[in-house]
């Protein structure tokens, strides 16, 4: 949760607070009479404002994005067929996934999963 939004909601229970203590001090003997129930009213309503414009999703955090990975392969490669370490079964690209950094890969024909390594180019 954002600053600016923790700061709203305490600014909306403030002003819902004190409105509500207005239209409750605008009666009685001594009461404030009907100046203080406008201004009570007033508050409150202020206050449901900016819980309501403090809950809100900004305009650009519609959904999550897409996240592309570009990867910059040095010298010359070559693209050899993977095969499970398990079933022996034929995986493609889209079998692989980004887990917390790492290249995971998941096989369809038998759901085992184990991370790829990368052998070293020496």
């Amino acid at each position: 949760m954002s600053a600016l939004r923790i700061i709203g909601y305490i600014a909306a229970a403030i002003l819902i607070i004190f409105g509500a203590l207005f239209i409750l001090g605008a009666g009685g003997t001594a009461g404030g009479g009907w100046g203080w129930v406008f201004t009570g009213i007033v508050l409150v309503l202020l206050g449901f404002g900016l819980v309501w414009l403090a809950s809100r999703k900004p305009a650009g955090a519609a959904g999550e994005g897409n996240v592309t990975l570009k990867v910059d392969l040095p010298g010359e490669t070559k693209i050899s067929q993977m095969k499970c370490q398990s079933c022996g079964g034929s995986l493609s690209a889209e079998n692989v996934k980004m887990i917390a950094g790492a290249p995971v890969v998941e096989c369809p024909y038998c759901g085992s999963t184990y991370q790829l390594t990368e052998e070293p180019k020496w």
